[in-house]
């Protein structure tokens, strides 16, 4: 079972990626994942952090400005700094990456 808490942020705007029409919001997407993470690894320390690209905390600038200049899809998920997850993010995925962390389904 994992020992620390990870961080898992997922960077996005109120307004849809232009490629990403048919999918669902940031933050919806956000929501569904926090539930999801949740779900799958009940009782275990996850910090899910939300990251508005145009209006991102200090900490998170550099990141959200990187989202923005390389025209990443969003939602872009990151998990200890690596990008897990763009435009339509997959739980197997971001779960696999948990999962090397020690998280337990």
């Amino acid at each position: 079972m994992a020992q620390n808490e990870i961080e898992v942020i997922v960077y996005g705007a109120d307004e849809l990626c232009p490629s990403c029409v048919h999918l669902p919001s940031s933050k919806e997407t956000f929501e569904w994942l926090e539930a999801a993470i949740a779900r799958k690894f009940s009782g275990q320390p996850v910090k899910m952090t939300y990251v508005d690209i145009y209006n991102p905390p200090t900490e998170k600038a550099s990141f959200a400005k990187k989202v923005i200049e390389e025209d990443m899809f969003y939602p872009v998920v990151v998990i200890n700094e690596k990008v897990v997850g763009e435009g339509n993010p997959r739980l197997k995925t971001i779960f696999s990456e948990l999962e090397k962390y020690g998280y337990i389904a």
